[in-house]
């Protein structure tokens, strides 16, 4: 059973999840996994399958820093839409991923003739010998065809398997937000998976946590957010630029070297909500991927990887003190 942030009683902003605090509470998204963990090799491959989207669902993408590979970006920007599901995985698996995915697209369109593969990645080489790119069409089907609506496994589990953040083991994380009700729009959820592998200072309620003093380079976060809600592609655009700025709410330190990017996608074409009513979906946006991306660290497990690397995982007592300290002792009662 992984172990989650609110196991640990560290509860991130104010909104309800939803009954997973997964990606998958957004109605009809699936998330798929393949994992390759054995010695030198610590990586593996995250998809994430939308009901509907060769169709083309409404979508954005955000750069805050532009130093990784995702492939199908700019057309995903021209167009406002994503047309196939989004994988992710290893950074020199991303060109074979792609590949891979669109022999699954070919395979279900016989007429298809163009496609826009969405593949993104960050670098798992500190764990994984990334130069073998041991990534192959099987264990990208593997994840696409396996895909649920179940609560996905968090830490060291698909794209996540080799990945490190903020000084600590990180990986898969993921977690939702609920905003309104059926007689009070706007209502819906916004689902996060993140893949996170960033460096930085740890932080957890406002309180730094800084890694042991050997760290590892950061190498970029994927983020992709999912909602039911009814937004266009612009609006998207603007959900994703809250999502990167949600890293800066863990600790993130936004280096050169790292490639930040958001994925915002909507599951159904409908007329948009006005800009007006926005300001819960950035709320639940920001309080979403700050969640996931803690599930992702406190999940994951010390791994020791190529040339007999180690990366440790989080101490647990240390994310509750930080809770401790963020939460002042009760007025004693008259």
């Amino acid at each position: 059973m992984q172990t989650r942030a609110r196991d640990l009683g560290v509860a991130i902003g104010t909104l309800p999840t939803g009954a997973l605090n997964a990606i998958t509470d957004v109605p009809g998204v699936l998330v798929g996994q393949t994992t390759l963990a054995d010695g030198d090799l610590q990586t593996g491959v995250t998809a994430i399958v939308p009901a509907g989207v060769t169709g083309g669902l409404p979508a954005a993408v955000a750069v805050g820093n532009g130093y990784g590979k995702l492939v199908g970006s700019t057309q995903l920007e021209e167009l406002g839409l994503l047309e196939t599901p989004i994988v992710l995985t290893g950074t020199l698996s991303v060109f074979r991923a792609a590949d891979a995915l669109v022999t699954y697209l070919l395979e279900r369109d016989p007429q298809a003739i163009s496609l826009n593969p969405v593949v993104g990645e960050t670098n798992d080489g500190y764990l994984s010998d990334i130069r073998r790119r041991p990534i192959t069409e099987l264990h990208v089907l593997d994840a696409l065809t396996s895909a649920s609506a179940d609560l996905p496994e968090e830490g060291c589990v698909g794209a996540g398997t080799g990945t490190c953040a903020l000084g600590f083991k990180a990986g898969i994380g993921t977690a939702s937000r609920r905003i309104g009700a059926a007689d009070r729009p706007p209502h819906g959820t916004v689902g996060v998976l993140v893949q996170s592998n960033f460096s930085g200072t740890l932080q957890v309620l406002g309180t730094k946590i800084p890694a042991p003093p050997r760290e590892p380079d950061g190498n970029s976060c994927l983020i992709v957010v999912a909602t039911d809600l009814p937004l266009d592609a612009r609006q998207l655009g603007r959900v994703a630029r809250r999502a990167i700025f949600a890293l800066g709410l863990i600790g993130s330190d936004y280096a050169p070297g790292s490639g930040d990017y958001a994925i915002a996608f909507a599951t159904k074409h409908q007329q948009p909500m006005p800009d007006r009513d926005l300001r819960p979906v950035f709320q639940a946006t920001l309080e979403a991927v700050e969640e996931a991306l803690l599930n992702s660290l406190v999940a994951a497990r010390t791994t020791t990887g190529y040339k007999g690397r180690t990366q440790y995982a989080v101490p647990h007592e240390l994310i509750t003190a930080a809770r401790d300290r963020a939460q002042p002792p009760s007025s004693p009662t008259a």
